[in-house]
């Protein structure tokens, strides 16, 4: 299995883009709003492209949270991202040879996502290590969510999003959404 996964991102030829200024990111620059819930396609999308361009910048503060709540029990912390990391890889293995799966992680990817972290919950509550799953795993996920669904998109981060869809540039956030089953919504 690992190496089909390595000969894809041979093929595909990813590049991590940069990290993003603090003044783009959170700061200065940075145009924030509550997004309109009444159009789930519309803040969907807005998630989408945020999570395309500043993944850098979501994956330092995810790496960080994560490193702090490691410090404290590193155990636990192993032990919970070892049951989420083959649970993921499980749920994809799944989707791309069970055909209704493949329908569900298209038709509901939050329910996807929600099966994927439930089922790490149970694993893990079986196991002992809720409370760092909670503050390690999901906290900075939580938060990644929130600032991709308020943060507003800027000109340069809708163009490095065209990019990204018609396959001129390839990211490791943009084949974590297609495993997701959401390649058809980025760059829309």
């Amino acid at each position: 299995m690992w190496s089909v996964i390595r000969l894809n991102m041979e093929k595909m030829d990813v590049q991590p883009p940069p990290i993003r200024t603090l003044d783009d990111f959170v700061l200065g620059s940075a145009q924030f709003a509550v997004p309109d819930i009444r159009n789930l396609e519309r803040w969907n999308n807005r998630i989408i492209n945020n999570l395309l361009y500043y993944q850098s910048n979501y994956f330092v503060s995810f790496l960080t949270i994560l490193g702090i709540v490691g410090y404290f029990q590193p155990f636990n912390l192993f032990l919970g991202a070892t049951v989420v990391t083959l649970v993921f890889m499980g749920f994809v293995w799944a989707a791309e040879n069970q055909a209704p799966i493949r329908r569900f992680r298209r038709n509901h990817p939050s329910l996807a996502l929600g099966a994927i972290l439930g089922a790490s919950y149970l694993f893990l509550t079986v196991l002992g290590g809720v409370a760092v799953f909670l503050f390690g795993i999901a906290f900075p996920i939580l938060l990644i969510l929130i600032h991709a669904s308020v943060r507003l998109r800027s000109l340069k981060n809708k163009l490095e999003n065209k990019l990204e869809s018609i396959g001129l540039k390839r990211t490791p956030m943009g084949l974590l959404l297609e495993s997701l089953g959401q390649e058809q919504e980025a760059g829309s």
